[in-house]
């Protein structure tokens, strides 16, 4: 079985993803295309040889008879309304983040998914699927460093364009940690608050950087995330969860230790696709896999949304200076399946 998949929005990351989708995985055909620019869609299907209709417009591509599931990789503001019309049209659908640019949107994606009775919906948060966080979680579900009490993260990153704004570290670069916490706690949080400490002389006049966001749990865990998106070295990803027996740290990447000219060192990646490229490969083998078995298992459209309200809390923290509530609908019971 072929699951033949249409990909709306041909950028960096959807560009990439039909690479995946064609010259790594296996189950999936990229056979529909299409992009706000035709001309970079027709690039990428001359690129990667693909046998694949080019479509003027990405609903059409969703009603069309041989496109079985749909990747939304397009600009953020119009996730929305092509989730929306893959469930209607009771397709599956892969989004990446954001699922919806408001909370309100994403539960309008949660309330058209469980009004459609089955799950059609993964958002694109690739971290649950790194090995490296796979083997933080089986340390915690296992009990071996006890009850977390902290957690201490950083998300830093070499540079950032100067279009790249203070709102951004939050709904660009934290939504990431917003996401895989919750997973890897198995918790959802209770409050945030954004601090600021010294400002890089390497940002810019419109953007505080570094970030400190402050998270407490349901639970009571305490959470550090530090964001710094000019911190030059490198893109690095740091966690360190500290329970009540012991400390759990997420692995470094893979890298050659090198003796030579009188230091012992080891290379720091700089790209984030490099960081991720595995995690990202297995999250789309997994939406094909649960396409062929008619059972999603993946991020759902509920993550999407909690992550979004976390997110606003947070940009509402940044201007506040306040310690602000995450307030959440009720779950339903639908994701408990």
């Amino acid at each position: 079985m072929t699951i033949r998949i249409g990909v709306i929005g041909t950028g960096a990351i959807g560009a990439d993803h039909a690479r995946r989708i064609t010259q790594t995985l296996s189950g999936g055909q990229v056979v529909a295309v299409n992009d706000v620019n035709r001309a970079q869609a027709e690039a990428v299907v001359a690129r990667l040889g693909l046998d694949a209709k080019v479509y003027d417009n990405g609903h059409e591509l969703i009603q069309a008879a041989d496109v079985d599931a749909v990747l939304v990789t397009s600009w953020g503001p119009t996730h929305e309304e092509f989730v929306l019309s893959a469930i209607k049209a009771g397709k599956y659908v892969f989004c990446e983040k954001p699922l919806a640019t408001t909370a309100r949107g994403c539960l309008n994606i949660v309330e058209a998914e469980v009004a459609a009775g089955q799950r059609l919906v993964q958002v694109g948060f690739m971290r649950p699927y790194d090995k490296g966080y796979q083997l933080l979680k089986q340390a915690i579900d296992n009990n071996q460093i006890g009850e977390p009490l902290m957690v201490h993260c950083a998300h830093r990153n070499p540079t950032v364009p100067d279009s790249y704004v203070t709102s951004m570290a939050i709904v660009d670069t934290a939504i990431h940690e917003l996401d895989v916490l919750r997973w890897l706690l198995d918790d959802d949080y209770k409050t945030v608050q954004v601090v600021y400490p010294k400002r890089t002389r390497h940002r810019f006049e419109h953007l505080a950087d570094p970030q400190i966001v402050l998270i407490e749990t349901q639970k009571g865990v305490r959470i550090d995330l530090e964001i710094f998106v000019n911190c030059q070295y490198g893109y690095d990803i740091q966690c360190s969860v500290v329970g009540e027996t012991g400390v759990a740290n997420l692995p470094e990447p893979q890298s050659l230790l090198l003796r030579t000219e009188a230091k012992l060192a080891t290379n720091i990646l700089t790209d984030w696709k490099q960081r991720f490229i595995e995690a990202y490969d297995i999250e789309l083998q997994d939406f094909i896999k649960g396409i062929e078995q008619q059972q999603l298992s993946g991020p759902t459209a509920w993550d999407g949304y909690a992550a979004a309200v976390a997110a606003d809390a947070c940009v509402l923290a940044q201007e506040s200076g306040q310690i602000e509530p995450v307030v959440m609908a009720e779950r339903p019971t639908f994701y408990n399946k």
